[in-house]
């Protein structure tokens, strides 16, 4: 029964994981990290094919290789999160304090990316 509860909330973490990458200030690598880690407890089928995947397979292998991201990629991730932020805060919501919530969003997500997760170099 553990397993299927996995199983699914591994899923479910996936879905939200993939919306990260088109909704600004929700995270994309934690959600895919959480599903990593409940699909290698619950599915080794299910852990192998997110692993491999194209899309995601990279980012979950690279993190825990190197358990952190590199500088560059920091910044690119940055900088493509606070794009979409604009993007979405100037054309597509017309509510301010909607907003200001994704901008507190953005904000938070800039100082983990930026501080509290590790940078790492290539030669770790």
């Amino acid at each position: 029964m553990l397993k299927f509860l996995f199983i699914v909330l591994g899923t479910f973490l996936l879905a939200i994981g993939v919306l990260g990458i088109f909704i600004p200030g929700l995270p994309t690598t934690v959600f895919l990290l959480m599903t990593a880690f409940l699909y290698a407890r619950s599915s080794e089928r299910l852990y192998s094919k997110l692993l491999s995947n194209k899309y995601v397979g990279p980012y979950i292998t690279h993190f825990r290789k190197y358990k952190g991201m590199t500088f560059k990629s920091k910044i690119y991730s940055i900088s493509m999160m606070w794009t979409m932020i604009f993007l979405s805060t100037y054309f597509f919501i017309p509510d301010k304090l909607t907003s200001w919530i994704v901008i507190g969003l953005g904000v938070v997500g800039t100082v983990v990316m930026g501080f509290v997760l590790r940078t790492v170099t290539m030669d770790e």
